[in-house]
């Protein structure tokens, strides 16, 4: 199973991009965990975000694997625990098809990239850097992967 991780945002902080792959370096071949960035919307430098994210949901949507579970990471989702968390990624092994977890810009997800998703799952009520959501979801999966490997990662 591939973990298609579908981030709006390009060009970040070199800290952002070694905490991802931190983490992605750990998930062993049958749980790999692939970034796919998608340039945010041109229309955000003429201030127009509402086009911009349209934009940018216009791309993710064009990116997604083909018969993959679609979930967007939304405020408004639901939450997990990290044991939670861990029997939904064996449910998805066990299921046997990839997964694309799509993360919104710095304006949001796109109205229908939400309407699109299988699923909402949402990392916390506080609103959070949409940069730093693609490496706190990368320590997520490597949780729930040690959790379900029994590794002593996970302490609680």
């Amino acid at each position: 199973m591939r973990i298609h991780l579908l981030a709006a945002g390009t060009r970040l902080p070199s800290w952002i991009n070694d905490g991802y792959h931190d983490y992605a370096v750990r998930l062993p071949p049958e749980c790999k965990l692939v970034l796919k960035e998608i340039p945010l919307g041109a229309s955000r430098r003429g201030g127009d975000t509402v086009k911009a994210v349209a934009e940018e949901g216009a791309r993710m949507l064009a990116a997604l694997p083909t018969c993959a579970h679609i979930i967007a990471l939304d405020l408004r989702g639901r939450s997990f625990s990290s044991e939670e968390l861990a029997k939904q990624l064996n449910r998805w092994l066990q299921d046997g098809g990839d997964v694309a977890l799509l993360i919104g810009g710095p304006d949001g997800l796109a109205p229908v990239c939400r309407a699109r998703a299988e699923f909402k799952w949402s990392l916390s009520p506080l609103t959070l850097p949409h940069a730093l959501v693609r490496v706190m979801v990368a320590e997520q999966i490597y949780r729930a992967w040690t959790i379900l490997k029994g590794h002593p990662y996970h302490r609680v």
